[in-house]
């Protein structure tokens, strides 16, 4: 590797928006995030499930073919 080319690689602080404070390595002095894996839905199980039906089973429902 070339010599003075690398930017450093420093200990970074992660910030989220939630509040969740974590640290990592990187070449930036701070980090601010929007979700992170504390706040996230699909990591914290509140993930929503919307069950849409076809076209075909709209029309069923609407009057009662089925």
């Amino acid at each position: 590797m070339k010599k003075d080319i690398h930017p450093d690689y420093k200990v970074t602080k992660v910030t989220c928006a939630c509040g969740a404070e974590f640290e990592t390595r990187s070449t930036e002095d701070e980090i601010k995030l929007d979700v992170c894996s504390a706040c996230h839905p699909f990591f914290t199980g509140q993930q929503k499930f919307i069950n849409r039906g076809g076209r075909v089973e709209k029309f069923k429902n609407k009057y009662n073919l089925d």
